[in-house]
């Protein structure tokens, strides 16, 4: 991460308990519109990133599947980078990713995050 963002998201929230993850996506593409915001996925919600994975979850049927809402931040110049230590946790490696995107450990995304304006956790 090149500058400090304004508003980090740590998403915690996986595949457990998809009703939970649209409003983390919609809340960084609404900020996104007049900061930087970046979102880090950690522990469940990494597997989030294999895959295919966020395109089989729906949070309502006959909805919207995650990756629909993922895209929406990314759309929105949300960053998006992952726990490296998470891929170990949910039996990936950086192959199973569904596309290249910063993989960082905590001890190397943590000084980053913390300089950031707000923390939220979800």
């Amino acid at each position: 991460m090149s500058e400090a963002a304004d508003l980090v998201i740590i998403l915690i929230t996986g595949a457990e308990n998809p009703k939970r993850l649209p409003s983390a996506f919609f809340l960084a593409a609404t900020a996104a519109a007049e900061q930087k915001v970046v979102m880090y996925f950690t522990g469940p919600a990494t597997e989030l990133l294999a895959k295919g994975k966020a395109e089989s979850i729906f949070p309502m049927e006959g909805g919207k599947s995650v990756a629909d809402f993922m895209k929406l931040a990314e759309d929105n110049e949300v960053q998006i980078i992952g726990c490296l230590q998470s891929l170990e946790l949910n039996g990936m490696t950086k192959d199973d990713l569904a596309k290249p995107i910063p993989m960082l450990n905590p001890s190397a995304a943590l000084p980053s995050l913390a300089a950031a304006g707000r923390i939220l956790t979800w």
